[in-house]
């Protein structure tokens, strides 16, 4: 073939012809807009900041968030707080340095922006008073004595207030060594008008709290939301660190692929471009990135490379054959233009289904990942064969494609070429149906929500789940916190016919496994009758003489029911936020509840930590089926409308569907459970490999048309198309794979599914498709199919091919 730098246009549809013309022949142009566009939106991704929100992380439509909700002003405090343990490592607290290091501690905390003061508590807050019992009537005061001055005497009197005040196990440390610091926060910064900035409230609290008070003989335990997002956003800033690893390595393997630094450069640096508008756009249109959607720019640029691997690999085949730089080009966007557009908007709006989560933080990366989908029409179908017109393929690039097009023997073409074939296809189907079986059965034991203690998003020898562990062992009320609303009329909170239902609804949560106390005005009733009785422990129940329950409840502290007692809270801390844990619990509230509520009492769900986590495990448990559904149904769609085929979408979507059975068996057997950060990974993964699935299709066919037998068309594919494929996959899969020595557990755990569905999804389309293909695509008669005699790399083949190229 003669070299030529003339469009050729032939068999193109006059609407292929106008788009090609419309890019190709305004290049100029077209770079500059781009660059000025790059520009643009490369300022505004350097503005965006990283941001995590409360409300964002909750399912509000979900009926336990609204009744949480309705009354969070009657619960405050029961939602959005932190906990901090000051521990005297050389002692007990009854120490005069401990206290006056824990009363600055609690006045510190006080000022930070953000906290709910008027509801913190310590033992140094006013609110929180010890009472007793006297020959004179009930007695009581606050904890910190207005005559505490730090002496012998003065500490001896304290110890004998904490004892009286009910607090050990909750403020105290059961063996009085540590005591905390409780402080709920507000939804909004009261100095800013503006949400909660979580990284900047966690680096408060290190820098005012933990490096300013820490010495030998204190130390600091932290928890809470809050807590938990700023150390997974300080984390997730290693997210660069990783990206950049994974572009030097996609780079080398580029290089190695296609001995060209040009071939290597460009892909990448247009999948660069895609991210820098993705983050410019989420910026422009108001959005921030959160810990959990900071790993889609990652996605972003994988499916950047993969349709931009696509890109440089049809222009190298081009240019192998003689045609010139822009010729190449040309003809590489003519050949997958179309499908690389299909595969994008199949993505895209695969990511778009994660909308029907009602969770914003979901909704939100499901915007992100849209929108990065979006914008690689343009970075990486259009820009890159417009930029590679002009840069070209080298020489030694050429003549090592020609080589392989001319003298390779193409073993493993051979082979998996082979696979279209009846005997080996069917032991592939018996293989895939074995597998599916396995990853049936072994997915049985996923389970929705945490399946560790403390924050499963850090690595369990972090300092926060380190904190965590220290206050579960070391306190009777432990930091998971399950709240039911008791809702009566006005004034009757305190009825014996409420309490006596509290009460046995009290006992029977108790007996489950995982719930360590459950509190409410219920003890602190029978505790004031037994108080009246001199401390007999045969009063410690509760009266029927609704007078004496009245005057019982009085001085119950403040939290234990709202200003009109038409509302009890009861508390009930568990050992852990495990599914199985909140379930139980769950169960247990909902089967009391459909006994006892009646006109005069309900009782709702939930609040607390503990109650958020299991409406939020409902909705994801609800959630990941109906996801799925829509996932494969618009992708099954858009493939139907394509290719106008139901054989055809088989063929592509059985493999994926495989993918992501056994990514599910696989997240069962690592013991990752299904919530707010994995949800979203079957989902991507489906998108990713759609791709994959839609190019080898798409060229497969285009070859079957010409007349070719399965077999061949499917090798000369695996030539061009199929080879990319199987690059991208296996590049993207060693990128994504170094995430597993994240400092992040949820980005390792994110790693090792990615980099499984990025490899298997290639293997599906490489290795299963072709097997699927030869018992759905109907034959012709062989006496008309072409041969390409044993699919070498002969001349023929390279006709076959040119021929496809220019039709």
């Amino acid at each position: 073939m003669k070299k030529t730098n003339k469009p050729m246009e032939t068999g193109l549809s006059g609407a292929e012809s106008v788009i090609e013309r419309i890019f190709f022949n305004h290049r100029p142009l077209l770079i500059v807009l781009m660059a000025a566009l790059t520009l643009f939106f490369g300022y505004q991704a350097s503005t965006i900041k990283p941001e995590a929100s409360f409300e964002k992380m909750i399912p509000a439509s979900h009926p336990y968030i609204a009744n949480y909700i309705q009354h969070k002003d009657d619960l405050a405090g029961l939602g959005n707080a932190i906990r901090i343990s000051v521990e005297h490592t050389e002692g007990d607290i009854f120490d005069k340095d401990f206290q006056q290091t824990l009363q600055q501690i609690h006045d510190e905390v006080f000022y930070i922006p953000g906290v709910d003061r008027a509801n913190l508590i310590s033992i140094w807050a006013s609110g929180v008073r010890w009472n007793e019992v006297t020959e004179e009537g009930l007695t009581g005061g606050p904890v910190i004595a207005d005559t505490y001055d730090g002496s012998p005497e003065e500490l001896e009197k304290l110890k004998t207030n904490i004892l009286k005040s009910g607090r050990i196990g909750s403020l105290v440390a059961n063996d009085f060594k540590s005591a905390v610091v409780y402080a709920p926060l507000l939804d909004k910064n009261p100095e800013t008008g503006l949400p909660i900035d979580y990284q900047e409230f966690s680096s408060q609290l290190e820098e005012l709290i933990r490096d300013k008070y820490e010495s030998d003989s204190v130390k600091v335990h932290i928890t809470g939301f809050a807590k938990v997002v700023g150390d997974l956003i300080d984390g997730a800033s290693q997210v660069a660190v990783f990206f950049a690893m994974a572009l030097v390595i996609t780079l080398v393997l580029l290089y190695a692929y296609s001995r060209c630094m040009r071939s290597s450069v460009v892909p990448l640096l247009c999948s660069v471009i895609a991210v820098i508008w993705q983050l410019g756009l989420l910026k422009t249109l108001g959005y921030g990135l959160d810990p959990y959607s900071m790993l889609v720019p990652f996605l972003v640029f994988a499916i950047g490379v993969s349709h931009g691997v696509q890109i440089i690999n049809a222009i190298g085949h081009e240019s192998a054959k003689g045609a010139g730089k822009e010729l190449a080009a040309r003809l590489a966007f003519r050949a997958l233009y179309v499908p690389g557009i299909i595969a994008l908007i199949s993505d895209g709006v695969g990511f778009a289904t994660l909308m029907v989560i009602n969770i914003e933080v979901i909704q939100d990366l499901a915007v992100a990942a849209s929108m990065g989908v979006a914008v690689i029409i343009l970075t990486n179908l259009v820009l890159l064969p417009v930029l590679m017109s002009y840069t070209g393929v080298s020489q030694k690039s050429v003549k090592k494609q020609q080589h392989i097009e001319e003298h390779g023997k193409h073993p493993i073409w051979n082979l998996l070429s082979g696979f279209t074939q009846r005997p080996q296809a069917a032991l592939l189907i018996l293989v895939a149906l074995g597998l599916t079986a396995m990853g049936l059965y072994q997915s049985q034991d996923l389970k929705v929500g945490d399946l560790d203690a403390g924050a499963p998003e850090l690595r369990p020898d972090s300092r926060y789940n380190l904190d965590n562990a220290f206050i579960n062992e070391n306190y009777s009320t432990s930091t998971d916190i399950f709240v039911v609303m008791v809702q009566t009329a006005k004034d009757k909170c305190s009825n014996y016919q409420t309490l006596d239902t509290v009460d046995q609804l009290q006992w029977r949560l108790k007996q489950l496994p995982g719930v360590q106390s459950a509190n409410s005005l219920v003890n602190v009733t029978k505790q004031t009758m037994s108080g009246y009785n001199e401390g007999n422990i045969k009063w410690l129940g509760l009266n029927r003489n609704q007078n004496l329950l009245n005057q019982a409840s009085i001085g119950a502290p403040r939290g234990s029911f709202n200003a009109d007692c038409s509302l009890m809270p009861v508390f009930v801390y568990l050992n852990d936020h495990k599914a199985e844990t909140l379930d139980s619990v769950v169960n247990e509230v909902e089967a009391f509840a459909a006994q006892y509520n009646s006109d005069d009492i309900t009782i709702k769900l939930a609040a607390g930590n503990a109650g958020i986590e299991a409406a939020t495990n409902i909705v994801i448990s609800k959630a990941q089926y109906e996801m799925l559904i829509w996932v494969y149904s618009v992708v099954g769609i858009l493939c139907l409308i394509t290719f106008r085929s139901v054989r055809t979408v088989l063929c592509i979507l059985l493999p994926l569907a495989l993918t992501s059975l056994l990514c599910q068996a696989l997240m069962a057997r690592l013991g990752i459970g299904v919530k707010v950060a994995t949800l979203p990974v079957i989902a991507l993964g489906v998108g990713i490999g759609v791709d994959y699935g839609i190019y080898i299709y798409s060229k497969l066919e285009t070859y079957l048309k010409s007349g070719y037998s399965l077999r061949d068309a499917y090798f000369n594919t695996l030539k061009t198309t199929g080879k990319a494929v199987a690059f991208t996959g296996l590049t993207l899969g060693i990128g994504v794979g170094t995430w597993y020595w994240s400092p992040i557990k949820f980005q390792a755990d994110m790693g090792i599914l990615l980099t499984f569905m990025f490899v298997w999804n290639m293997v599906g389309a490489l290795v299963f498709l072709p097997a699927l293909a030869s018992f759905l695509i109907k034959r012709k008669p062989v006496a008309s199919e072409k041969s390409d005699a044993g699919s070498e790399g002969s001349k023929h083949n390279d006709k076959a091919e040119a021929k496809v190229s220019h039709a």
